[in-house]
């Protein structure tokens, strides 16, 4: 960028795309506008945030379990940013369909890609492509009323494996579990609480590889399956191993040290005679299992019928190897909660064995392994599906930084002028959606909760509804576009 532009003053901003609109997008977005360099007036940024769902927020909206209660605390902090006008949300938008790289480097001067992992990790094992096997990821998107996901799903298993000790693994475990009832204070689509309402299920086990002390979800999920009504929690006391590591975890992290002792005490409390358990169902928590085999039946060929572990013990290391003694469960399903896996982006060098966009820091990589001038990566699909939304701030701060010190040396927008956006996606017939589009299908949604709990009652249950989810995206577009219509 040649000293004697005008770009990064009022005269012309930096015009910068950010493609993902979830935590990690507006969190750039929001670095960046909170930036020294803009507070100072050194710099003027112009920022458009680009989603391919109608609505923003991304994994929070579809991909955390709606019962969780870090939800609305952190919708309400994006919503803020958002909220305050100096970023335009264009939602309903396909990167690679809808929009291309040509176009966005036509008109910004840089991108950020912000587009997560919404993919279930692959688990190579025998039986996994049988009826009855599922992802999780898959699993979370239909429950949170994804737009391109089907409206069914075969809830006919009375046992249930779940693999994985992660917080997805928790939150897929204590949605099968949870009476659909204790879940219309949600926001729970209305097919989904029918779908749940109808489930047979008395028993699901989550299984982990290692042992308590290396569990990966978190205590505020862990302490979240005791607020299960009617639903037992069942340990066993052959999986309470723990080596020297265990014991340092526990010794030198608090997290650790808690999980454990919130496990050993539910085990202490438990009656020896389970059958002194009332509950109409159970959660059961495995440890020490490594999954070996999906199988099925002589009379139902093709179809999930049990799952095969071998039993592990842990090395002294913290991690576990295999005993070679081999435990066979009878479930009619099992969901694979391991983690997530990023998608490739068209004209984006992937890493396909990571998950990721090629980047160094958040610097977008060619094939070369050379920075492509004005491309970006933060959250997940930077560094892969792992840590907390506070991880996703910080390293939005880095490729925010980097993008910063770059922004003398950035390829400019041939056409930066912030309407020719608009008018190329109307030009291409895209029915984009707008923040004050989304603000409309909030209001949609707080409106039919406050009908079904004007109403007295919801599905016969006495309760109140904070909102229902839209789930049909024709739907949340039509919704998104009259309201801002009507308002004009």
């Amino acid at each position: 960028m040649s000293s004697s532009t005008t770009v990064g003053t009022a005269a012309r901003p930096l015009r910068v795309a950010v493609v993902g609109s979830g935590p990690a997008g507006v969190y750039a977005a929001d670095i960046l506008t909170k930036s020294e360099a803009v507070k100072s007036g050194e710099l003027t940024v112009s920022i458009d945030l680009f989603d391919r769902y109608p609505a923003p927020y991304g994994l929070i909206r579809y991909g955390v379990a709606p019962d969780h209660p870090r939800i609305k605390g952190i919708v309400n902090a994006l919503h803020k940013v958002l909220d305050r006008g100096d970023i335009r949300f264009f939602g309903n938008v396909d990167y690679g369909t809808d929009i291309s790289i040509e176009d966005l480097r036509t008109h910004y001067d840089a991108v950020i890609f912000a587009t997560g992992a919404i993919k279930d990790a692959d688990l190579n094992i025998p039986g996994i492509e049988l009826e009855g096997s599922f992802g999780g990821a898959d699993f979370v998107s239909w429950y949170d009323g994804h737009p391109d996901v089907s409206r069914e799903w075969p809830l006919d298993a009375t046992s249930v494996a779940v693999l994985g000790n992660g917080n997805v693994a928790l939150d897929v475990a204590r949605v099968l579990s949870k009476h659909a009832d204790d879940l219309l204070v949600t926001e729970i689509p209305d097919n989904v609480y029918a779908g749940l309402k109808a489930s047979p299920v008395t028993d699901v086990h989550v299984f982990g590889r290692r042992g308590p002390a290396q569990v990966k979800f978190t205590p505020l999920e862990l302490r979240e399956l005791s607020h299960s009504k009617d639903v037992d929690i069942i340990l066993y006391a052959e999986d309470f191993e723990f080596d020297d590591e265990s014991d340092r975890q526990i010794q030198t992290n608090n997290q650790t040290k808690t999980m454990v002792g919130t496990l050993t005490n539910w085990i202490a409390e438990q009656p020896e005679d389970l059958s002194e358990l009332k509950a109409s169902r159970r959660l059961h928590l495995h440890f020490l299992h490594s999954p070996v085999e999906i199988v099925d039946s002589a009379d139902e060929p093709g179809r999930v019928a049990g799952i095969r572990f071998e039993r592990t013990e842990l090395d002294g290391t913290g991690n576990a190897r295999g005993t070679g003694e081999i435990v066979d469960y009878p479930v009619q399903a099992v969901y694979r909660a391991i983690g997530y896996f990023g998608s490739a982006l068209p004209d984006v060098e992937f890493d396909h064995k990571r998950g990721v966009v090629a980047n160094d820091g958040g610097r977008v990589l060619d094939a070369s392994g050379e920075h492509v001038p004005g491309l970006y990566a933060t959250g997940w699909i930077k560094r892969g599906p792992v840590g907390l939304i506070g991880h996703t701030k910080g390293d939005a701060l880095e490729t925010v930084t980097y993008l910063l010190e770059d922004r003398e040396n950035l390829p400019l927008a041939a056409v930066p002028e912030a309407d020719a956006v608009v008018e190329l996606l109307g030009a291409r017939g895209v029915k984009f959606t707008s923040w004050e589009g989304w603000l409309a299908l909030d209001a949609h949604e707080l409106a039919l909760g406050a009908a079904a709990s004007d109403a007295g009652t919801s599905h016969g249950v006495e309760v109140q509804r904070e909102r229902v989810k839209v789930v049909p995206r024709e739907d949340m577009v039509d919704i998104s576009r009259d309201g801002v219509a009507a308002q004009v």
